[in-house]
């Protein structure tokens, strides 16, 4: 079991206004470019995903695949999940407390509101000032926020982790 979790909650990329229904909506090119950005960032940081929780939504699953692609994440398993798309933040956190304990970081690529309920939910409150000010400030299309989690995935709750990172990515 691993003893250092890191939950990175991100959100879509900059989408089209219209597709033929709400889950086909695709990435714009600058959407496309921020996700990539965002990739390389959490690269950098070396955040690199064992486990990637993504809404089945062609602009999620768009978002995870530039991010991947520009990050060269090789052995991320991807499990798209239906659910999260149109899922409140109680459904996500379900998902996430039914990971296996081994998994040492995890990405979820979904929607909002659900992704900054979420983040807002889980923290303590007393993790990087310049990171819960941004996330204080919105969760744009393409920010995602990383999350330690001190506690088994199974303990997931209210202020269990703590806001260390936060970024949008620039398309």
């Amino acid at each position: 079991m691993t003893d250092r979790r890191r939950l990175v909650v991100m959100r879509h990329a900059k989408a089209e206004s219209f597709g033929s229904t709400d889950q086909d909506r695709s990435l714009t090119d600058r959407g496309v470019a921020a996700a990539a950005d965002a990739g390389r960032r959490l690269r950098d940081q070396g955040l690199v995903p064992e486990v990637a929780l993504v809404s089945t939504a062609a602009r999620a699953l768009e978002t995870w695949t530039a991010a991947r692609d520009a990050a060269g994440f090789a052995g991320t398993e991807l499990r798209l999940d239906p659910t999260l798309f149109n899922a409140g933040f109680e459904r996500a956190l379900e998902t996430l407390q039914a990971l296996p304990e081994d998994a040492g970081t995890v990405m979820l690529v979904g929607h909002n509101p659900t992704a900054s309920y979420l983040c807002h939910f889980l923290d303590d409150g007393a993790g990087d000032p310049d990171a819960v000010s941004g996330l204080l400030q919105g969760f744009p299309p393409g920010a995602f926020a990383v999350l330690e989690v001190p506690v088994p995935w199974t303990d997931l709750g209210a202020e269990t982790c703590r806001v260390v990172g936060f970024h949008v990515g620039r398309g």
